[in-house]
């Protein structure tokens, strides 16, 4: 017979969170050792709480600070038990009770029940409305309280009432918190920090009201107003409790383990049961409780040595260092933040139109303490400083402006490997190169999804992706292109975040998202972003608009415009070319041509004359000077021509009135020909009808310019309606989804011809009646931008200006 095989002992979590889960990875490299039960009083599985800012903010959803899926659980064969709240612990009989009734039997325990917000004594915080903000499940609640106009008042002026109250904005609520004392974020920074970041977030319309307390929530059974100890009243739609957070303790106490703030634990991460072990933010180490993500994550490594019987490596407390990203402002704190002691030595630098604040604390020669606002840059040596106690007289001229290296990979190589470089999830150096060496590891994303380094608040990316270039052979830059370094996001999750936080204007962006100010590469992204998303329903930024938009004409390189009213499908009228030839006369314009697009240009005409050609042309602007339709080219068709199946100029005529006057994020040419003799060169454009006997064929993404490129058949459709409805669908869905300044083309190959045809011709009727929707609505808010002739938006729009060089690119003001 075989012998049986050993049963394992049986270990039991209490605590799916960060600390806990992190704990158990650690404890799994020792190898298969347990049998794992883990019990969650949340129905989600592990998420990164450090993220939930940007859930509530918008720019995540759940998936994406997901940290281990199901199947992570189910290929450990970890059996998971979520929404069960453990109700129970006999420490005697080495057993459990869930709120379920349930009774569990452990080996060893595991505690790591993290922390539970605190709730001031505040009458009313029973009522309807109010929420602490702690899980996933406050953050959907939250969502789905908030709207714009919604009154919400936060409680706390620390991170992660800051952090609450920046999401809410965003949200479109209009947002108050307050905050006992008189500095925000009084654990991380000094009062003039704390100024900084208190300028930032009144910038963004949050109202701050400091060294003041609620003293009531009024309201029936909802919240309705809140009563400051000032005596006044605040309207509130909702209360968001963010005050701070307490261990929680409460399963020690019930074992009967020594708990004092939190569960005490010696070096090896032990209570003071021999089976019963607590990691995370519910333990007491030394006097010590951290709130922070790396602590426990060290704690974990300790403790994960202790339970699996390598008892060795000890656990002696952790750095207070913080760095994070709150309402787009970079924060970096570390040791002594006031000068609280005598002889202590404090350098300083402010640019307060930059928006940046260094302190820095010196005792001895030696740094004890650091304050980084704006610009966190320097902040991995300043800690190594601080943790070193290295004598710094003799660099005391560099301390804030380092002198630039000789060797531009010298400042990653003078990091100790123990450093850690990713603070949010405690992840060293040492452990970026095992990675990138045991995993050949190339990319930013790849060490993000092994080592979890800059899955937090990212503000170490720039340093791991240093560690890459120099560490990893096969070495490549993330793809993943941001709009600008202005507005350091992707333009697809920028017009995600757009649409889902309601912001209506490019400042709006910028203050929120970007650096405040733009460029002349960004702003007019955003503005066309913007455009596209809300169909007019927005706050139009002129000033983020090319010259030729904002006067709509074309501009030339003598500083004089062109002028191009519209024929559709080249279609014109004796009457509309004796009024092109009478304003021609009497604006002495230099000359009159008739383009490759089938339209008449007239050229050199002065920028103050342009309303009254307009006005005397009286037809409407062909466009040829902006990111919208310019032409839809037509061939005679079966009307005149014997070769002709298909009406080509009515339909031409047709698709150029359905989709005139609306942005897209570049000029787009189309053409109708009636047959498959493509005289109007139909396959050579962005959106092309090709007539046949009994059919249309709809194609896209064709070029004819400096590179030729045959256009893509989207789909052959029997009736004309069929054709110019794909004509709009592929239209509407390009105008959604490709990068500003992006043509058809380079789209089409970018996202491939069969994702195309499944999400427009090919899509179930609500997407493509959603498609449409969209395009009707914006369609229905555009108009001719020629009648601004009359009423000009700004003073001088049609004051002339001087020649330039290069008009498109140096032209934005």
């Amino acid at each position: 017979m075989k012998p049986r095989k050993a049963k394992k002992p049986h270990l039991v979590l209490v605590g799916n969170g960060m600390a806990g889960i992190a704990c158990l990875e650690q404890i799994l490299r020792y190898g298969d050792m347990f049998d794992i039960t883990i019990f969650g009083d949340e129905t989600h599985v592990n998420y990164s709480r450090i993220l939930l800012s940007n859930v509530l903010a918008g720019v995540h959803g759940f998936d994406d600070i997901t940290l281990n899926p199901l199947e992570w659980y189910r290929e450990r064969n970890i059996s998971l038990r979520l929404g069960v709240r453990i109700t129970g612990v006999d420490a005697v009989a080495h057993t459990i009770t869930g709120d379920d009734g349930a009774v569990t039997s452990y080996d060893k325990l595991l505690i790591a029940t993290g922390s539970h917000p605190f709730v001031p004594p505040v009458p009313g915080l029973e009522k309807k409305g109010v929420c602490a903000w702690r899980t996933l499940d406050d953050t959907q609640r939250l969502l789905e309280w908030s709207a714009p106009g919604k009154h919400a008042i936060v409680l706390g002026g620390g991170l992660l009432g800051l952090e609450a109250a920046r999401g809410l904005q965003v949200q479109g609520c209009q947002v108050t918190v307050i905050h006992l004392l008189d500095t925000l974020m009084n654990r991380q920074l000094d009062s003039t920090g704390g100024h900084y970041v208190q300028r930032k977030m009144e910038n963004l319309g949050i109202t701050v009201r400091k060294k003041c307390t609620v003293r009531a929530i009024h309201g029936k059974e909802r919240v309705e107003s809140v009563e400051l100890n000032t005596g006044k009243i605040l309207p509130a739609d909702f209360v968001v409790v963010a005050a701070g957070i307490l261990p929680n303790a409460e399963l020690g106490r019930m074992a009967g383990l020594e708990v004092k703030r939190g569960i005490v634990v010696n070096d090896f991460l032990e209570t003071s049961h021999p089976d019963i072990f607590a990691v995370g933010e519910c333990v007491e180490h030394r006097g010590m409780t951290y709130g922070l993500v790396a602590p426990l994550i060290e704690q974990g490594k300790v403790l994960a040595a202790t339970i699996t019987g390598n008892k060795g490596p000890t656990y002696e407390g952790s750095s207070t260092a913080t760095k994070l990203k709150v309402a787009g402002v970079e924060v970096f704190s570390a040791g002594l933040i006031e000068e609280t002691e005598p002889g202590l030595d404090v350098v300083r630098y402010e640019d307060p139109g930059l928006g940046i604040y260094k302190k820095l604390v010196l005792k001895g020669g030696q740094m004890v303490g650091a304050i980084l606002v704006g610009d966190t840059s320097e902040s991995g040596r300043y800690m190594e400083w601080i943790r070193s106690k290295e004598d710094l007289t003799a660099k005391r001229r560099n301390l804030l402006i380092p002198e630039p290296p000789k060797d531009p990979g010298a400042s990653i190589a003078e990091m100790s490997d123990s450093e850690v470089v990713c603070g949010c999830m405690g992840v060293s150096k040492g452990t970026i190169i095992t990675a990138i060496h045991d995993r050949g590891i190339c990319t930013l994303s790849q060490l993000k999804e092994a080592t979890r380094a800059s899955a937090g608040c990212g503000s170490c990316a720039g340093t791991c992706t240093a560690l890459l270039a120099a560490v990893a052979p096969g070495f490549e830059p993330d793809r993943k292109q941001v709009l600008c370094s202005c507005v350091p996001f992707p333009e697809e999750q920028l017009r995600e975040m757009v649409h889902t936080q309601q912001i209506r204007s490019v400042q709006q962006v910028l203050d929120i998202y970007g650096n405040g100010t733009g460029c002349e590469k960004c702003r007019p992204a955003l503005s066309y972003m913007v455009d596209m998303v809300w169909c007019g329903e927005h706050e139009e930024d002129r000033s983020s608009r090319f010259i030729n938009d904002r006067v709509h004409a074309n501009i030339q390189k003598d500083g004089t415009f062109s002028v191009v009213p519209r024929m559709r499908g080249g279609v014109t009228s004796p009457a509309e070319l004796r009024r092109i030839a009478e304003v021609a006369e009497k604006y002495n314009v230099p000359l009159v041509k008739v383009t490759g697009s089938q339209r008449l240009d007239l050229l050199g005409v002065k920028k103050q004359d342009l309303p009254g050609i307009w006005a005397d042309l009286g037809m409407p602007s062909g466009q040829a000077y902006a990111k919208g339709v310019r032409m839809v080219k037509t061939c005679v068709g079966s009307e005149f021509c014997r070769f002709g199946t298909q009406d080509a100029i009515s339909t031409g005529v047709e698709l150029e009135k359905r989709l005139e006057n609306l942005f897209t994020p570049h000029k787009t040419k189309l053409a109708v020909v009636g047959c498959p003799r493509n005289c109007a060169e139909a396959t050579v454009k962005d959106i092309g009808l090709v007539g046949q006997e009994g059919s249309w064929q709809v194609v896209v993404g064709g070029a004819a310019g400096k590179s030729v490129r045959k256009a893509d058949v989207l789909v052959t459709v029997a009736s004309t309606e069929e054709a110019l409805e794909s004509a709009e669908l592929f239209f509407q869905y390009y105008r959604e989804h490709a990068n500003y300044l992006e043509r058809t083309y380079d789209f089409v190959e970018r996202t491939g011809m069969d994702k195309i045809r499944r999400e427009t011709v090919y899509a179930v009727p609500e997407a493509r009646a959603g498609l449409l929707d969209r395009l009707r609505k914006a369609k229905s808010a555009s108009y001719d931008a020629w009648l601004e002739g009359d009423q000009p938006k700004t003073a001088t729009q049609f004051v002339q200006i001087q020649p330039m060089e290069a008009p498109e690119e140096v032209s934005y003001r």
